[in-house]
């Protein structure tokens, strides 16, 4: 009862309820004298002595509200100030004892309650656009998002914030006036090309010693910022803008079969990250000898020209297009449309062995429709004109043949054996020969 009644004279007296100057004894309960709220802090009580009466109040009470108004820079030197005194106090209590994290959560909300003071939330728009970035405002409350600009933590608790749609860039609202660089996807969309020479440094001294981004001042003995390199572009960067993310360098792939992920700056990984997908790569220019030491790429390459054997069957079979069986590579598209573009991502899920078995599944499931299961896919069968005998040939069978001008399919043995013109070719060259006859005589 006599806690419930101090505080009830707090709330009432606008009196400290952290002065201990006060005795806790039998005071009589007329209203004490108002007594100016001590602006230093809001409590004196020494390090070693902290009731539980006193942790009990903590920020439930709202000490820092006021009737009317907004805040004034007392009270964020007020806050500064009582933020010190329970830093001290969480040192001194004893670790991992009740009262040390009570403590520590109160800490946490005075932070937050002060960032709240410092940087007010207003009303921004849903939808900003800056230097080719479309800025969609956040709704999120997560805490573990940081600002690409000031590369500090974004309290999405209480500060507005907002991401790029097309390069995902994120940044405080603050923040949004003083970025300097465009969006990456315009960059991906014009130019979707990658860095093919392993790190091409240039130097310290050809940079100026500055931040290839933003100019800053850099060296390698950190003084005055340090100079961080980027294993993708071979220049170096301030700590603003390389973070030391690290990412797949598509330049120790293609030529080393490398895929150890290299500390790159943020507006390479972010480049990196909207290239992984795009079919970029024709690797039979860039590297041919790469599938002479990398077997799964052969394989690969062969399950590529087996699909785009079956594709003719299935985009004039009703059943197929109703079945929608192509769309099974809709995350590959370019597997279909030809056999030697890769992306970035082709060439590290052959290098997991994900590409090799999710391929071959579909590869089968594509094989069974036309072989058995539709009877207008296995009447576009061959029957080997050279030995006419066996079952009914396809294209993309194993142990056949075809013939590269009439597209006719043959056994592989007999297609070699055989040392004569191709039968189909032979007859559709007499035919010709018989047309143009009839027409002389005419």
């Amino acid at each position: 009862m006599e806690y419930d009644e101090r505080l009830a004279r707090f709330r009432q007296g606008h009196v400290n309820p952290f002065d201990r100057t006060e005795s806790d004894g039998t005071s009589d309960r007329k209203d004490p004298p108002k007594q100016e709220v001590r602006p230093e802090l809001f409590f004196t009580e020494t390090k070693h002595q902290i009731s539980d009466r006193t942790m009990d109040l903590g920020l439930a009470e709202d000490h820092f509200s006021r009737p009317v108004g907004s805040f004034v820079a007392s009270d964020i030197e007020q806050l500064e100030q009582t933020i010190e005194e329970y830093k001290k106090q969480i040192l001194e209590l004893p670790e991992h004892s009740e009262r040390q994290k009570d403590t520590v959560a109160k800490l946490i909300h005075l932070r937050l309650k002060l960032q709240e003071l410092k940087d007010p939330e207003e009303d921004e728009p849903n939808l900003r656009v800056l230097l080719e970035h479309r800025f969609s405002k956040e709704k999120s409350k997560s805490v573990k998002q940081t600002c690409d600009k000031c590369s500090t933590i974004i309290w999405g608790l209480i500060q507005t914030w907002y991401t790029c749609t097309g390069c995902y860039y994120r940044c405080h609202s603050k923040c949004m006036n003083l970025i300097t660089k465009p969006c990456v996807r315009s960059k991906v969309s014009h130019q979707s090309e990658y860095e093919l020479n392993i790190c091409p440094e240039i130097g310290l001294d050809k940079q100026d010693y500055r931040c290839a981004e933003c100019r800053a001042q850099i060296s390698l003995r950190g003084v005055p910022s340090e100079a961080r390199q980027c294993d993708y572009t071979g220049q170096y960067y301030c700590s603003s803008c390389h973070w030391n993310d690290t990412a797949i360098i598509p330049a120790r792939v293609i030529h080393n079969w490398e895929f150890e992920p290299k500390k790159v700056c943020r507006s390479s990984m972010r480049y990196l990250t909207l290239m992984i997908s795009r079919p970029v790569l024709k690797l039979k220019e860039i590297n041919p000898l790469l599938f002479n030491f990398v077997e799964e790429l052969v394989e690969i390459r062969k399950l590529r020209q087996d699909i785009l054997l079956m594709k003719p069957y299935f985009i004039t079979c009703k059943e197929a297009m109703e079945a929608r069986l192509l769309l099974q590579l809709q995350e590959r598209q370019h597997f279909v449309e030809n056999d030697d573009m890769y992306s970035l991502q082709d060439l590290i899920d052959i290098f997991n062995g994900r590409l090799s078995c999710s391929l071959t599944e579909i590869h089968t499931t594509f094989a069974k429709h036309i072989k058995l299961d539709c009877e207008r896919c296995q009447a576009k069968g061959f029957v080997c004109e050279l030995c006419k005998e066996g079952d009914i040939l396809f294209p993309f069978d194993s142990h056949t043949s075809v013939c590269h001008d009439c597209s006719a399919v043959f056994h592989r043995d007999c297609y070699y054996d055989n040392s004569t013109t191709c039968p189909r070719c032979a007859r559709m060259t007499d035919r010709k020969q018989e047309e143009l006859e009839e027409l002389a005589e005419l």
